[in-house]
């Protein structure tokens, strides 16, 4: 049976705006990079007035390729001028890489490390004995499965189920080209207007190693999920201030936070 293609030629009223779609056009871009074995789930719960979140998509890393260059092939995905830039554990290293190479107006870390002095030294001992490059993909892939609820601190059934199906779908090639990325980063350049939100209780990338602007009582790897309504106000405020930096800001916020 054949389907026609009926035209309608005749002039047709311009239809008003509904005030959802005026209010999401006003609305301004921030870039979202995700963790290790993550992707834009972590951020679900996480709330911002104002600001629309755009996820940027992890890419196949091209063999022998650093960090920096895929940073660099990463960057094509941001289309604003001075972005605001939200990097979540590994996200935060590339977010600081990405901060290297183009103008932002701000980079808050969550979760994360800012250089090489504040990855923990028992990573760096793989730089030198490098076994992690020794097992099959997909078998670090299954290990860090069974390894995620304690590292990442999960509280419930859901953040497990959702951890879980996370790294399911994560690719595995990629996994192990990026924890040997954190392996061997050598980052000492921190740019200037960089926010760095951790928890005290970071079993990943623990307290002790970090120069933090913003402390999160309790917060372990996974508090983007499990405390997002705080991180989420952090965030917020962080965004909404005129400074340059953490060093000149005024934020209303305490240094040390206290998760809710």
């Amino acid at each position: 049976m054949e389907i026609l293609n009926i035209e309608d030629n005749s002039q047709s009223l311009p239809q008003e705006t509904k005030p959802e779609a005026r209010l999401e056009n006003a609305l301004k871009d921030i870039y979202c990079v995700s963790g290790l074995g993550a992707d834009k789930r972590v951020f679900q719960k996480l709330k911002f007035q104002g600001y629309q979140p755009i996820h940027i998509q992890w890419i196949e890393p091209q063999q022998g390729e650093n960090i920096a260059d895929y940073a660099r092939r990463l960057t094509t995905q941001i289309k604003s001028d001075y972005p605001i830039l939200i990097g979540l554990s590994f996200g935060g290293i590339i977010t600081v890489e990405i901060a290297k190479q183009i103008p932002t107006e701000k980079v808050i870390l969550v979760s994360s490390t800012k250089n090489k002095q504040e990855v923990p030294f028992y990573f760096q001992i793989f730089r030198w004995l490098p076994i992690h490059r020794l097992f099959p993909a997909k078998l670090m892939l299954w290990a860090s499965q069974w390894l995620a609820t304690w590292f990442f601190s999960l509280e419930t059934v859901a953040e497990r189920k959702l951890l879980r199906a996370i790294l399911f779908d994560t690719n595995a090639r990629f996994l192990k080209w990026a924890i040997h990325q954190i392996v061997i980063w050598k980052n000492e350049l921190i740019p200037d207007n960089i926010y760095h939100i951790h928890g005290k209780s970071d079993r990943i990338f623990p307290f002790k190693f970090v120069k933090e602007d913003f402390s999160v009582e309790k917060g372990g790897h996974f508090m983007i999920m499990n405390q997002a309504e705080y991180i989420s106000k952090l965030i917020q405020e962080i965004i909404d201030s005129h400074t340059e930096s953490p060093q000149a800001s005024n934020l209303a916020l305490d240094k040390t936070s206290e998760g809710k």
